[in-house]
């Protein structure tokens, strides 16, 4: 039996594609190894969001054939999207498909294997108009699974390459999407997550749907107990919209709302067409109708032109807001985009003295939503075992929350636990159950 093993990089989309992809493999008969282990293929599926993220996928290319020199190294995603002759470049590479056509690995396998030369396969993906079919029926290890639903971005934010690499939007059907997660949850699978590149697109280049008819249409599967969403633009949170969704018992109350910055300034200049103003009453929308959810956001700083009084407006609105949780990136230049042609970049110093203070803020944050649980009983769902008779699992809100228990699995049960204390360990803040 020949042997393939993936690494991914960058978003659940990345994530999604490479389960996607494993199933292929398997299908085929092949078996599924770790990275760190001999393969007959490595499969790297890149990202490039950031100077950081292309330098890593590097990294990881480089390491494929030291494994085993022998073996076929493929690498596919945004990174050989963006610059793809710079990865066809690189020592050991065989084979490089950008994000258009991953679902004919198999056969360009099959070609190379014929030829013994390298194989490029990147197509000019903003002439692609039609959504590539990939289909993830196990989710191998997982308690819930991620559902791609869309492709591509039409928004050219300032700062962002990915338009550049995933192309216009595309929409997936819906009989599609439906089949996939009842396949899923035949399979045993509680939780999907709704995801894509630009989420809030869904239905745009389709007839006759949206978003919202889609999350009603997976909240009607037999069998599937909770639905989470990926990132949503603010410009979407609407007093009809937020309706809709609290008739929907499966939807969990955790809602990623894409922020950038809370300043002004810097939001016309990232091309984010909306205002923190605009961003608040959302938030103000979402809490009057769906009490004490949990909202996450993504914060840049750094970005071009950002002076201190900037930053502060940001910090500020952040602070204003009370987030649940932040993930806070230090702006990077991709070069084909606006922000990286000015000439106003900023320090990396500075960079890193602002990621610093807003990376402390929110963890302030983090740790005060989840005092406002304690003492309440939440249903948990257990994902994994993290040592004998010690468990880890989610709330419907994102609550990370550990237990004991005697029980010999308790592994993806939903168990309602109490939650009684704070605890902190290498990934965060956490809740102490029983």
């Amino acid at each position: 039996m020949k042997s393939v093993a993936f690494h991914t990089l960058g978003c659940k989309v990345n994530q999604y594609e490479t389960e996607a992809l494993k199933e292929l493999f398997i299908d085929h008969e092949y078996e599924i190894k770790e990275f760190n282990e001999k393969a007959d293929i490595y499969v790297i599926n890149t990202c490039t969001v950031t100077n950081v993220a292309a330098k890593k996928s590097r990294q990881i290319i480089s390491r494929a054939k030291k494994k085993n020199e022998n073996a076929l190294v493929i690498v596919v995603g945004c990174y050989v999207q963006n610059e793809p002759d710079q990865v066809a470049g690189l020592e050991g590479v065989n084979l490089i498909i950008g994000t258009d056509e991953r679902n004919q690995i198999i056969e360009m396998i099959n070609d190379f294997q014929r030829e013994n030369e390298l194989i490029k396969n990147v197509k000019d993906i903003k002439r692609v108009k039609t959504y590539e079919e990939l289909k993830v029926h196990h989710n191998y290890g997982k308690t819930r699974s991620y559902i791609k639903i869309q492709d591509g971005c039409n928004q050219f934010c300032s700062y962002c390459i990915i338009p550049f690499t995933r192309g216009p939007i595309r929409s997936r059907q819906p009989d599609a999407i439906v089949e996939e997660i009842k396949q899923l949850v035949a399979n045993g699978y509680k939780e999907v997550v709704l995801t894509g590149i630009h989420l809030a697109s869904y239905g745009k280049d389709l007839k006759n749907i949206n978003l919202f008819d889609i999350i009603k249409l997976v909240n009607d599967i037999d069998g599937l107990e909770r639905i989470r969403l990926g990132s949503l633009e603010p410009t979407m949170i609407t007093e009809e919209f937020v309706k809709g969704i609290k008739a929907l018992d499966k939807l969990c109350p955790h809602y990623h709302l894409s922020l950038q910055s809370g300043c002004n300034k810097t939001l016309e200049e990232m091309n984010r067409k909306y205002s923190n103003e605009q961003y608040y009453n959302g938030v103000e929308i979402l809490r009057k109708h769906l009490g004490n959810i949990a909202l996450t956001t993504d914060i840049i700083v750094g970005f071009p032109g950002e002076s201190e009084e900037d930053f502060l407006e940001s910090y500020n609105f952040v602070q204003r807001v009370e987030f649940s949780e932040i993930h806070v990136f230090k702006y990077s230049p991709r070069e084909g985009t606006k922000a990286a042609a000015r000439n106003d970049q900023i320090n990396g110093n500075v960079k890193e003295e602002r990621s610093s203070k807003m990376i402390f803020l929110g963890k302030s944050m983090s740790k005060a939503y989840l005092q406002s649980f304690l003492g309440t009983s939440k249903d948990v769902l257990i994902e994994q075992v993290e040592e004998e008779g010690l468990y880890m699992g989610y709330t419907d809100n994102y609550m990370r929350v550990k237990l004991q228990s005697k029980e010999d699995d308790i592994k993806n049960k939903i168990i309602n636990i109490t939650l009684k204390a704070i605890k902190q360990d290498g990934n965060g803040y956490y809740l102490l159950g029983e």
